[in-house]
């Protein structure tokens, strides 16, 4: 078994507040669901332009997991093109 964490740290300029942080980031995550993942905001909850979300994925091979992880950031790339300021893939098997 093969488990997947994506990080990805995005800029929300567009944020003016909370609560429009809030909406990109649960149009994101409604969006993510169809990729069979589990997506979590997992810092810089108080930051009004900053997000960080954690996605992770449990698949029987490394290929399944790669897949999984690249279609779920090129889609908040589609959705929200240029918010994408960093990712980091980690691998652990177990």
């Amino acid at each position: 078994m093969v488990i997947g964490l994506l990080t990805v740290e995005m800029h929300l300029p567009g944020a003016r507040s909370l609560k429009d942080k809030r909406m990109v980031l649960r149009s994101i995550k409604d969006r993510l669901k169809k990729f069979n993942v589990a997506v979590s905001e997992t810092a810089f909850q108080d930051l009004w332009q900053r997000a960080e979300l954690g996605i992770v994925t449990i698949s029987t091979s490394d290929d399944m997991v790669d897949q999984a992880l690249a279609a779920a950031r090129d889609e908040i790339d589609r959705v929200e093109p240029g918010l994408i300021t960093r990712t980091q893939v980690d691998m652990m098997e177990a």
